[in-house]
């Protein structure tokens, strides 16, 4: 079933996303995307800049060969998924810096150089926006 978000730039987190390449849970018994999820929530919490990304979950995004995966959305741009993170607080920061740059650019497109360094080497796959293609 879908349910309707707002379609402010956001982070769609693999709720059922596996902890990691060799674990389901943690020792705890958590899927490692909800643990990032909560973790990502907790970070924006802290840090005012990166609560304007909101963070909203849905079972698995098919990207089932990675574990932590997520998706970098905001109207109008290039969308990202990317994936193979360790659920902790420095990956959720790194995933919100990521959004957040990639929502004040003009179309997805944030320069490698900006790049916070944990998000780099994570990414999977790009979108286009709807009723767009990359030149």
């Amino acid at each position: 079933m879908l349910r309707a978000v707002d379609a402010d730039p956001s982070v769609v987190v693999c709720n059922s996303c596996r902890f990691s390449a060799d674990q389901r849970e943690n020792d705890e018994g958590q899927r490692g995307g909800a643990l990032l999820a909560q973790t990502m929530r907790e970070v924006a919490a802290a840090i005012p800049h990166l609560s304007e990304v909101a963070v909203q979950e849905m079972p698995c995004l098919f990207a089932c060969q990675r574990h932590c995966t997520v998706y970098v959305r905001a109207k109008g741009r290039i969308g990202y998924v990317l994936g193979d993170f360790v659920p902790d607080a420095a990956a959720a920061q790194a995933i919100l810096e990521y959004a957040a740059l990639h929502a004040k650019s003009e179309e997805g497109v944030v320069r490698y150089a900006d790049w916070p360094e944990e998000v780099k080497g994570h990414f999977i796959v790009r979108t286009p926006p709807e009723g767009f293609v990359a030149t």
